[in-house]
């Protein structure tokens, strides 16, 4: 998908067809565990229910073949508190969710791998009602331990399995399979014939340069293949011989045991594209290529071929800096680099070509920058929408021949590069973390709480009605709560101006550790704190730390060596709170322009003001705080105050004891100072504020904006 291996990796590496012909025959054919019927074109006894010619998909509706963009979503295969390999998504679930892609004017759903036998229940059950019918792109994964193990894509571990895989997908799509239970993959008994909606598929992962480097220096006289209905041609390379043959297994079997065929296409990304990006700064992002025109069909295979894509607008970094994609503009007379790189690619492309992930996550945290402000995250869900709607457009005005997003819904269980060395890999589906750019992605979110967020910042503060002040001073109190999520605060001050006046919240989070003054605004703390919330008006309230406990500095300065150190830092107790950062990326060197350009980063715990209420008309996703009525409503996410697992209340440990590992903490010690003018005129003790532990997250779905901008903007594309 998108780049996610760690940051320590990254910073030490451096790292045709067919469509014009005259039908001979047509059948109905009925779906073996149904009595409703679905049809298919049948051909000398061989079915196909979709099939491409130069540029575009047919799908046989209605007895004839009718153009149709692809348009719809990808889908995973989990819910918060599983991973995906849990299989935990219901059937129930999967026709919900069913019902809501249809209503917004989806014709597509992708799947990257063998889904459980309730997915294919509930596709199969939806369309036996559903006017508008839902198709399916099946993928099937390759295992990426055993890529990064073995290099090869030959090596009998992979190739074989891969095989495997392919009998069984193909058994499952046609209801004729059973699975046994093998730990991390769906399994089950599948009785439900889905072949005729699935109207192709996309086999593999986005391989990493390296895997096919390796193996085509592994293989070098493995450089053709001609099977029954694929077959290379001159200049193809060992991986590409290794596709055509795959897929060719993949045809045989089908066609062999059930008479029937469809559309197929090979899962690449941008890294592998065959342009040469003379700027791109990072060399392994432009060192392999795989070129799909270099698999053609034989005339024994009907459907046809096509290729498919995944395309951010974010990355790889020569997105940024070609200079014939920053001087693009769109015809808004914006610069507009994805359309450009669009553009590009499709002309070297004798087949139709689906952009088969796209997309920005609407969270808070950020990964990469975006020339045309198409960043990976820092998004609002309004922003999301609208990206992905432009997207979309140029995707389709270029004659791409579909464009589905990534992804249906959020994924609490990702990682993202920045943000990795910071949680608990093990424990990451328990708790939403909206700094994890990779988790946010969803046109559907799952919020904390069965039915409702314990909290909203909003400013009304009905919520808090039954909720006992963690402290209490006649003109200032503090009240906290917590979620899977967020820490919230609501803090009520009679006297409060926050226009002028500035509220300090220190917390104390661990033992041992922490500022007992904080010389800036002249104060000492009840407790040595690890964290101060400032509350300045709308433009200058953040979160800072502890620079003893400051984990970015610690990384990058100590451990990485990529920005400068400053002892002054490493020292308890001494009185510097540092400003939250987040990496951008490390120091690169554009190799046209010559440049060098600087290790970057941002300040993500700088608070935004706003309203985070989903339900308000000002509803803002990104929104930290806001202010009614002299009550003040915050919420932080677990990340920036250095937690780990909230849901067994790890925070990080001395980072200068045993570098990035995690202890148990017994709660936050929380309090309160007001000053005006500078000088302090309330100050509260500090409290505990504890909360329980969980396995099971509680959660709620809930569509996001973006989704209903969506909804239009695929029912204006036919």
């Amino acid at each position: 998908m998108k780049k996610t291996i760690g940051i320590l990796s990254i910073f030490f590496l451096m790292s045709t067809l067919l469509i014009g012909c005259t039908p001979k025959s047509k059948d109905t054919t009925t779906s073996q565990n149904s009595t409703q019927t679905t049809t298919s074109y049948t051909e000398n006894g061989l079915s196909y229910s979709a099939k491409v010619d130069s540029k575009s998909f047919f799908l046989y509706k209605d007895e004839q073949w009718q153009k149709e963009f692809i348009k719809g979503v990808n889908m995973g295969a989990s819910v918060p508190g599983k991973f995906p390999g849990e299989m935990a998504i219901t059937k129930e679930e999967y026709l919900r969710w069913f019902n809501y892609i249809g209503e917004m004017n989806s014709n597509t759903i992708r799947v990257y791998t063998i889904l459980s036998p309730e997915f294919y229940e509930a596709f199969y059950k939806y369309n036996q009602t559903a006017t508008n019918k839902l198709y399916l792109i099946q993928g099937l994964w390759m295992n990426e331990e055993d890529v990064q193990t073995y290099q090869d894509a030959y090596a009998p571990q992979i190739l074989d399995t891969f095989k495997d895989d392919i009998e069984k997908i193909i058994g499952v799509l046609h209801g004729d399979q059973t699975i046994a239970p093998q730990p991390g993959h769906a399994s089950g008994t599948y009785t439900k014939d889905v072949s005729s909606y699935v109207l192709g598929f996309i086999l593999g992962i986005e391989i990493d340069a390296n895997f096919i480097n390796q193996t085509n220096a592994k293989n070098p006289t493995k450089t053709t293949f001609k099977g029954q209905y694929l077959y290379t041609q001159a200049g193809a390379s060992p991986f590409e011989a290794f596709q055509a043959e795959v897929g060719d297994y993949a045809i045989s079997y089908e066609t062999s045991t059930f008479k029937m065929q469809r559309p197929l296409s090979f899962a690449n990304w941008v890294t592998t594209d065959m342009l040469v990006h003379t700027n791109e700064p990072l060399m392994e992002e432009d060192s392999a290529t795989v070129n799909p025109s270099h698999i053609k069909a034989t005339q024994d295979f009907k459907p046809g071929l096509f290729a498919s894509y995944h395309i951010y607008p974010y990355y790889p970094d020569f997105m940024n800096y070609q200079e014939d994609y920053i001087n693009y503009k769109s015809k808004d007379g914006k610069v507009n680099t994805y359309n450009a790189y669009l553009a590009d690619l499709i002309k070297e492309h004798d087949m139709p070509v689906l952009v088969a992930e796209f997309g920005v996550p609407a969270s808070r945290g950020m990964a990469h920058l975006s020339k045309m402000g198409f960043n990976q995250g820092m998004l609002s869900e309004q922003d999301q929408g609208t990206m992905n709607a432009q997207m979309l457009q140029d995707i389709y005005e270029e004659g791409y021949a579909g464009a589905l997003i990534f992804s249906w819904q959020d994924e609490w269980f990702k990682r993202c590069w920045n943000t990795m060395d910071f949680d608990l890999p093990d424990r990451r589906p328990f708790w939403s973390n909206p700094q994890t750019s990779e988790q946010e992605f969803g046109l559907m979110a799952f919020d904390p709480g069965n039915k409702t967020s314990v909290s909203y910042v909003d400013g009304v503060v009905s919520e808090w009605e039954n909720t006992e002040p963690l402290v209490s001073d006649p003109n200032f109190s503090i009240y906290v709560k917590s979620d899977e999520k967020y820490l919230y605060l609501r803090i009520a001050a009679q006297t409060y101006d926050f226009e002028k006046d500035t509220i300090l919240i220190p917390i104390d989070s661990i033992s041992n550790q922490g500022n007992s003054t904080y010389p800036k605004y002249n104060v000492t703390f009840e407790r040595p704190s690890e964290f101060v919330i400032i509350l300045n008006g709308k433009e200058n309230s953040r979160v800072l730390v502890d620079s003893y406990y400051d984990s970015f500095y610690y990384l990058y300065a100590k451990r990485v060596k990529l920005i400068e150190a400053n002892p002054a830092y490493e020292a308890r107790n001494s009185g510097i709170f540092n400003p939250e950062y987040l990496t951008l990326n490390k120091e690169l060197y554009l190799p046209v322009d010559k440049q060098k350009l600087p290790f970057s980063k941002y300040e993500t715990g700088k608070l935004l003001y706003g309203n985070g209420n989903p339900l308000s008309k000002y509803y803002n996703s990104l929104a930290d705080f806001f202010v009614q009525d002299n009550n003040l409503e915050i919420r932080i996410p677990w990340a920036l105050l250095n937690v780990t697992d909230p849901s067994t209340a790890m925070v990080m440990d001395d980072l200068y004891k045993a570098g990035i590992q995690s202890i148990k903490t017994n709660g936050f010690y929380i309090g309160g100072i007001l000053l005006k003018d500078n000088h302090v005129v309330e100050s509260t003790t500090m409290n505990l504020f504890s909360w329980q532990e969980w396995d099971t997250p509680t959660f709620h779905e809930r569509l996001k904006p973006s989704y209903f901008i969506i909804q239009d903007a695929f029912a204006k594309i036919k």
